[in-house]
C-alpha cells in the first residue's frame, strides 16, 4: 500500500524475483529495457521510503519503468495467442510492495492483467509525486501550477482507462476458476472502483480550479460538486460488493467513505448558495437546511478521515487538500450566518415541508476513462529467425511439465 500524504490511495505491486521463465528471458536476451531487467529481479529498491514510510521513486526512473512495461507487454501477449499454445504454461508471480504477499498463477492473461494494473498504479503514483508537499513543506499543500494540475488530470484519466479496459477486456479472457486464485486487489469490483475513483479525483481537481476562478458561476461549481458525489458513490458501491477483508480493501473502503462525505458537504454547500438566490422564503429555508447539512457532513468527514488514517497501516492525518482546504472554514461560517439571517422563518412556519433537506440535483457525468487498447503482439513471435528460441521455450516448458508429472 502506498502511504501517501495526498488523497490518492493506491496499492503498488512488483513482479516476484525471477518472474520470467529462464528460456523466455533468454529468448529476448539483449532486447530487455534496463528498467525491466531490474524489475525482473523483483528488486524493491527502485522504490524508497521516507521517515513516514511514504514510498518514492525518482521521476526519471518512473518514466523508464512505464516505458519498460510498455515494451514487455507485447512479448507477453505472444503467450496468449492460440497459436503459441503457451497461455497456461508459464507461472507468473507478483507481490505487494508493502507486505510482500505473493501470488503465483500459471496464466499469461494474469501476467497481462498484472502489467496493465501496474501501469495504472504507476500513473496514480506519478500524480502523487506531482501533488505531495516537497521537503520543507511539511503539513502544507504543495504549490501546483494550473498546467501541472491538467497533467495530473491526464494521468488520472490514463489510469482509469487502463483499469476500465482490464475489467471489460482482460478479465473476460480468464476462466472463473483461475480468477478464484487472484489476490483481492485484482477483483473486478476493486478494479472498477479504482477506475471510477480516478475519475472522481479528476473532478475534484476541476472543482478546485473552478473554486479559484472568478468567472466560474455557482451553478458550475454545484454541478461539479454533484458529479463528484456521484463518482465517489459509484466507486464505493463497486467496492462494497468485493472481499475487503485484507488491509488494503478495508482502508480503501474507509477512504471512499471519507471522500463521499467531503463531496456531499461541498455539494450541499453550493446547492444551498444557489437556492439562496431565490426570492421566496422557501428558498432561504431550503438554503439553510443545505448549509446545515454541509456543516454536519464536514464534521462527519473529519471523523471518517481519522478512521481511515488509524486503519492499518496507520498513516498521518493529511492537511485539508484541494477544495476542502477552504471549505473547512467556509461551510461552518456560511451555515452560521445564513441561520442568523433566516432562523426566524423556521419559527414562523414550523410545519413547512420546506424545512426538510432537499435532494441534490443529478447531472449527466462529464468524464469517461481514457481509451486504452493492448498493443500488437511482439513481431518476434512471427519472425522466422526467432523460431529456434521460441521452439526452445516450448520444449523447455514441456520438459518442466513432464518433470512435475513424474514427481
Amino acid at each position: 500500500m502506498c502511504r501517501v500524504k495526498t488523497p490518492i490511495h493506491l496499492l503498488l505491486t512488483l513482479p516476484a524475483s525471477g518472474f520470467l521463465a529462464a528460456p523466455l528471458s533468454a529468448a529476448w536476451a539483449g532486447n530487455w529495457h534496463p528498467a525491466l531487467l531490474t524489475l525482473m529481479c523483483g528488486d524493491p529498491n527502485i522504490f524508497i521510503t521516507d521517515k513516514d514510510g511514504v514510498w518514492f521513486i525518482n521521476p526519471q526512473e518512473l518514466q523508464e519503468l512505464q516505458h519498460a512495461l510498455e515494451e514487455y507487454l507485447p512479448v507477453v501477449l505472444g503467450l496468449t495467442t492460440k497459436e503459441s499454445r503457451l497461455e497456461a504454461s508459464v507461472e507468473f508471480r507478483w507481490k505487494t510492495l508493502d507486505d510482500e504477499q505473493e501470488c503465483c498463477v500459471s496464466s499469461a492473461w494474469y501476467e497481462v492483467l498484472s502489467v496493465v494494473h501496474m501501469m495504472a498504479m504507476l500513473a496514480l503514483f506519478e500524480t502523487n509525486l506531482m501533488l505531495i508537499p516537497k521537503n520543507g513543506q511539511v503539513g502544507g499543500e504543495r504549490k501546483v501550477s494550473e498546467d501541472a494540475k491538467k497533467d495530473v488530470v491526464d494521468l488520472l484519466l490514463k489510469a482509469s482507462g487502463c483499469l476500465d479496459y482490464s475489467v471489460h477486456h482482460i478479465l473476460v479472457q480468464i476462466p472463473a476458476q483461475v480468477k478464484k486464485s487472484f489476490p483481492c486487489y485484482l477483483q473486478e469490483g476493486m478494479l472498477e472502483a479504482i477506475s471510477i475513483q480516478a475519475l472522481a479525483q479528476c473532478v475534484e481537481i476541476q472543482l478546485g480550479l473552478a473554486s479559484e476562478c472568478e468567472k466560474a458561476t455557482l451553478s458550475v461549481k454545484r454541478r461539479l460538486a454533484c458529479e463528484l458525489v456521484t463518482y465517489f458513490s459509484q466507486a464505493h458501491y463497486c467496492l462494497s460488493g468485493c472481499d475487503t477483508s485484507d488491509s488494503y480493501g478495508k482502508k480503501l473502503l474507509l477512504f471512499l467513505k471519507w471522500k463521499c462525505m467531503e463531496a456531499k458537504a461541498v455539494a450541499y454547500y453550493y446547492h444551498g448558495l444557489v437556492l439562496d438566490k431565490g426570492a421566496e422564503a422557501s428558498n432561504h429555508i431550503s438554503a439553510v437546511c443545505c448549509l446545515s447539512a454541509a456543516d454536519d457532513l464536514v464534521a462527519d468527514s473529519k471523523r471518517a478521515c481519522l478512521s481511515f488514517c488509524l486503519a492499518s497501516p496507520i498513516t498521518r492525518v493529511p492537511p485539508p487538500w484541494g477544495i476542502m482546504r477552504n471549505m473547512h472554514k467556509k461551510i461552518p461560517d456560511a451555515a452560521y450566518k445564513k441561520f442568523q439571517m433566516y432562523g426566524y422563518l423556521f419559527e414562523q412556519d414550523k410545519n413547512s415541508a420546506h424545512q426538510s433537506l432537499p435532494d441534490l440535483p443529478e447531472f449527466a457525468l462529464s468524464l469517461r476513462p481514457e481509451g486504452y487498447e493492448l498493443p500488437s503482439t511482439d513481431p518476434i513471435w512471427d519472425n522466422v529467425d526467432s523460431q529456434p528460441q521460441i521452439q526452445s521455450l516450448k520444449e523447455h516448458l514441456n520438459d518442466e511439465e513432464d518433470e512435475v508429472e513424474t514427481k
